[in-house]
């Protein structure tokens, strides 16, 4: 059969899967990862005529939300206003099956599929400074030598295990939310879900009108506010439709969460009397959406105490009056600031009040062991259970990176340069010292939705990339690329000054790695709004791609 830049015909329509043979592949550019980031990616680099390939560690597209494929799992590309305009969404919230077919789609239409090699994953990446390459090693024999690399490994893929005693020894199935498999049924057992983060709360109101019993076990019990989920009425899409671009600019560039609504920004929560406080917290309720309740509403519940303390009594009141048991209520009721990622729910708490759903409070009764039959806590309390579910999250943001071997000047690994102090970079996307190699939500990224985000952060990585390639034709050297070490230590100065306002800061949250034992507290994340991110993005490329070397 015929190779095409050394790939079969079968790739050219199928993809490549699997165990491609020891090969060395010349190109311009490699993709790792194939979710929404590296798809949009891969495209971007082959509309300016480079030679581009993506690789991803699954059988398929999808990157989160191939792994995420646990019950309830709910979250659309910007860029193709035409298809976006057609594509038939029937729900205000998509599911992941939804999610995951539309990203096929993209990838069918755009023919992106022959670029893509699946099963297979980056094993070794190493910066040749003589040749102004990336020479990365694959667990499928494939060597690229790519004169960029861009590192599109998801925000949240690296599972985080709790560390429990005895977890070897359990005889039944057990899960991990972030690699759910195909074909699990959960019909008629006894299940136990560890941890009530959003994915906690998604599971749990999606599966217990089906198991035999359930035992939510919670350590910090979460605020959760409706989601509004609904379906999508014909007006509502007609309006969306003739209002497309407009919508999509106050997302991207007058909003700083880019959900769709507008922030509000010149009311104090305590600037309007009880009732009236009462009444839109009210009307945001029944609008649903977490962001939505925390941002739309008043300007000041994520940086004042005593706003935050407002907000989060009137959702421990909603608590106490949908869950009818009052031991289950206490249970539930947080204790913590109303300052971690807002959740919003289809029904989370009304669960509660089905007969054979239980809280197990880990404050009260923390997990001793997790035994052959089950987990028992340090009552003495055994519950015996068929499947356990572990929605413990992710070691967020930088995780991915640590553990792949990513090196880049003088044999330097990412994680040897971040060991110091924690994960830095340039605007969420480049490191100093690693040439040419751009992350997609990156460490200190935008704080916001995340399609929208990842987006922006494609849009400007090929905008760089294209100006580099411009330098290459006057100079016929391979470009280099690369972020300064003061434009690096700038940025996370920036962006810890900005994060110090915030409540986010004072609470034990993945936000800042606190949800991984041992793990170095740090920023993760950029708070000043994907508007101001997007206007630093203008700016920078404005003055000549400042905070960059490129020649």
């Amino acid at each position: 059969m015929a190779e095409v830049n050394g790939v079969d015909d079968t790739a050219k329509t199928n993809g490549v899967n699997g165990h491609h043979g020891s090969q060395t592949m010349d190109i311009d550019a490699l993709v790792v990862g194939a979710g929404f980031g590296g798809i949009y990616q891969l495209k971007k680099f082959l509309d300016l005529g480079l030679s581009a390939k993506a690789i991803d560690t699954a059988g398929d597209v999808g990157g989160t939300w191939f792994w995420n494929q646990y019950p309830g799992a709910m979250s659309e590309y910007s860029w193709d206003a035409e298809d976006l305009q057609s594509y038939p969404w029937d729900k205000h919230y998509v599911y992941q099956a939804e999610v995951l077919k539309y990203l096929k789609h993209v990838v069918e239409r755009h023919d992106l599929r022959r670029h893509m090699f699946f099963n297979t994953t980056l094993t070794d990446a190493t910066w040749d400074d003589d040749a102004r390459v990336w020479a990365v090693k694959t667990s499928a024999g494939t060597t690229f030598r790519a004169r960029y690399l861009v590192t599109a490994l998801g925000l949240l893929s690296k599972q985080n295990f709790p560390v429990i005693s005895g977890i070897d020894s359990y005889q039944g199935e057990k899960y991990h939310t972030g690699a759910w498999p195909a074909g699990v049924s959960l019909q008629g057992k006894r299940v136990g879900v560890i941890g009530n983060g959003s994915t906690g709360v998604q599971v749990v109101a999606e599966i217990a009108k089906d198991v035999a019993h359930l035992y939510s076990f919670q350590r910090n019990p979460q605020y959760s506010v409706p989601s509004g989920q609904r379906a999508v009425d014909p007006e509502y899409r007609r309006r969306v439709n003739e209002n497309y671009q407009e919508i999509w600019r106050q997302v991207k560039d007058e909003s700083k969460t880019a959900f769709g609504f507008p922030e509000n920004e010149d009311r104090p929560t305590m600037s309007v009397d009880a009732e009236t406080r009462k009444e839109i917290f009210e009307t945001a309720w029944a609008k649903g959406g977490g962001f939505r309740f925390m941002f739309e509403t008043f300007n000041d519940i994520s940086t004042d105490e005593g706003a935050n303390e407002q907000a989060a009594d009137f959702i421990k009141a909603k608590i106490r009056a949908k869950v009818k048991d009052p031991v289950k209520a206490r249970k539930l009721m947080p204790t913590q600031m109303y300052a971690r990622r807002p959740l919003c729910d289809a029904g989370y708490y009304e669960q509660f009040n089905r007969s054979n759903v239980d809280v197990v409070s880990l404050h009260e009764t923390p997990i001793e062991q997790i035994t052959p039959k089950g987990i028992r806590t340090s009552d003495g309390v055994e519950y015996e259970l068929d499947v356990i579910i572990f929605a413990t999250g992710f070691d967020a943001v930088d995780g991915n990176y640590t553990r792949i071997a990513i090196k880049g000047r003088d044999g330097v690994s990412l994680k040897e340069h971040w060991e110091p102090t924690g994960p830095t970079t340039f605007l969420g996307l480049a490191v100093t010292g690693f040439p040419n190699m751009f992350m997609i939500l990156g460490p200190n990224s935008p704080f916001s939705n995340i399609p929208p985000a990842i987006d922006t952060q494609v849009e400007f990585i090929s905008d760089v990339v294209e100006a580099a390639e411009k330098t290459k034709q006057s100079s016929g050297r391979n470009p280099i690329v690369e972020a300064t070490a003061k434009s690096e230590s700038m940025w996370t100065d920036e962006c810890d000054q900005v994060s110090r306002g915030s409540l986010f800061r004072r609470t034990d949250s993945w936000i800042f790695g606190a949800n991984v034992p041992g793990k170095r507290h740090a920023v993760m994340f950029y708070f000043g709004g994907l508007a101001e991110y997007r206007k630093t993005l203008r700016k920078v490329a404005k003055n000549g791609w400042d905070g960059f070397t490129m020649g």
